[in-house]
């Protein structure tokens, strides 16, 4: 299975949207000298698929909540999770009830890092 990713014009208005309406749940800002995820996955030959998020989250381009968002994974929608759902230590966020610095990479158009603590699998 091979992610799709949004076009640009689609991810434009999908972060626009969000960023006007605030709807999408954030994690907390990302704590000082955070390193990124040790050996992040570079591509998704194993995976888990109909993974839903338990609330819609940011995808973003690296484990931190300050690092840029490239779409969007809905509440209940159901995505694939790279490297068959291995979590990654990353910044510190709470999010969907929790605080933790575990980082999933997959998504459901787009992929990218989203917060474990909001992600069923």
């Amino acid at each position: 299975m091979k992610l799709k990713s949004l076009g640009s014009a689609l991810t434009t208005a999908a972060l626009v949207g969000t960023a006007l309406t605030g709807v999408v749940a954030t994690a907390g800002t990302a704590t000082a000298g955070t390193a990124a995820a040790a050996n992040p996955p570079q591509d998704c030959s194993r995976y888990i698929i109909n993974v839903p998020a338990k609330e819609t989250v940011n995808v973003r381009t690296a484990p931190r909540t300050s690092a840029t968002a490239i779409g969007i994974w809905a509440k209940g929608k159901k995505g694939a999770l790279c490297n068959t759902g291995k979590a990654y230590k990353g910044g510190s966020y709470k999010a969907c009830g929790k605080t933790s610095t575990m980082w999933l990479y997959g998504g459901d158009k787009s992929t990218g890092w989203v917060p474990a603590t909001c992600i069923s699998w």
